[in-house]
């Protein structure tokens, strides 16, 4: 039998720890990092070399860094593990929802070595609570409401004693009609959606152009946006570098966006298309001068169903983001959300360059 030593240990113990799908990282007793496992990386989007013998919560930037940091409690009382649920700040600055562990690391002899913190993404069920809170309250509205109106106009007409005139008979089978296809649009909705969060978009890559598909766009939504008095600008580079990416789900992807733009821009506003080249990726771009949104609501504009503080003259589902989300990612990009309130957002997609498609 083969007989392991202290260093074997180390080295089997550190696979272990690498090979986790949960971010770890090792703290010394003054809470710098010392080791930094790729599944944090992963996560936090920084390289184990970068954030060697930095503070951890320069790295993190977690939202109970400053007021009740779980690694200072678990070092100065020597607690053995503090389980909580917190949310950290990515190198994108996107905000990301963990479930944490943490634990004091001490010696054979009780001595304080330092700190160990686990900590898993939990984006995708914090997702999937609000979706079903927003999916729940959007059906007991909207459906709700449009079978109450249908309910309702039937009952006028079946009435044996009705005496309705024929043109309040036609204007209330109008009415009929009018909301038998909201719940239409509403279902098709759903459905669409589902597919995209079931993995069942089926991408068709091939090498396409992405200022071709912006110019496209804009030719085809530039008279919509006068007739609005909206400003619709294209802006692109002349040297993008072609891309393998499906052009039909892309071009939704970027109808979706510029709609949403146009849906919250004012009379005057300028809505500006554009693509330029950045680091081994191709920029694109709709920047809006609309109301922007809240920051509070940021990192949820995604989210199926979520509509935030729009008005009642705002139609839709809160579906549109969210397949923007779903479409983008499905390339292996990445699209990001930049806003202030009062003076615009400005949604980004990054596309790699040299892309691979997720389901390819």
């Amino acid at each position: 039998m083969e007989e392991y030593t202290g260093r074997d240990d180390l080295t089997f113990y550190r696979f272990i720890i690498d090979s986790l799908p949960i971010g770890v990282l090792t703290v010394d007793s003054q809470r710098r990092i010392t080791s930094f496992n790729p599944w944090a990386e992963k996560i936090t989007g920084y390289a184990s070399a970068e954030v060697q013998g930095q503070f951890c919560g320069d790295v993190l930037h977690g939202s109970k860094c400053m007021t009740h940091c779980p690694l200072k409690t678990v070092l100065s009382l020597k607690n053995p593990i503090l389980r909580l649920e917190s949310t950290i700040e990515n190198r994108y600055g996107e905000v990301i929802p963990v479930r944490m562990n943490t634990a004091a690391l001490m010696d054979d002899n009780g001595q304080l070595l330092g700190g160990v913190e686990a900590f898993q993404d939990i984006s995708y069920l914090k997702t999937l609570e609000r979706e079903k809170d927003n999916f729940i309250s959007m059906v007991a509205h909207d459906m709700r409401s449009s079978l109450s109106i249908i309910g309702g106009f039937v009952l006028r007409l079946l009435r044996k004693d009705s005496k309705t005139e024929e043109g309040k008979k036609e204007k209330y089978l109008q009415v009929v009609k009018t909301e038998e296809k909201k719940l239409e649009r509403l279902i098709d909705d759903f459905l669409e959606f589902s597919r995209l969060q079931t993995g069942r978009l089926k991408l068709n890559p091939t090498t396409i152009s992405v200022d071709k598909l912006l110019i496209e766009l804009y030719e085809a939504y530039e008279p919509k946006a006068t007739e609005m008095g909206i400003i619709l600008r294209l802006q692109n580079d002349s040297d993008l570098p072609l891309i393998e990416a499906d052009s039909r789900q892309l071009q939704r992807a970027f109808t979706n966006l510029l709609e949403n733009a146009m849906k919250f821009s004012p009379k005057g506003g300028i809505i500006t298309l554009s693509a330029h080249r950045g680091e081994g990726a191709i920029l694109a771009e709709v920047r809006d001068e609309g109301m922007g949104i809240p920051p509070d609501e940021l990192p949820y504009i995604f989210d199926a169903f979520h509509r935030g503080e729009v008005g009642e003259e705002i139609k839709g589902y809160g579906l549109g983001l969210a397949s923007v989300k779903a479409i983008v990612e499905a390339h292996g990009a990445r699209v990001l959300v930049e806003s202030e309130r009062g003076k615009g957002s400005t949604f980004r997609v990054v596309l790699p360059e040299q892309n691979t498609i997720a389901n390819r």
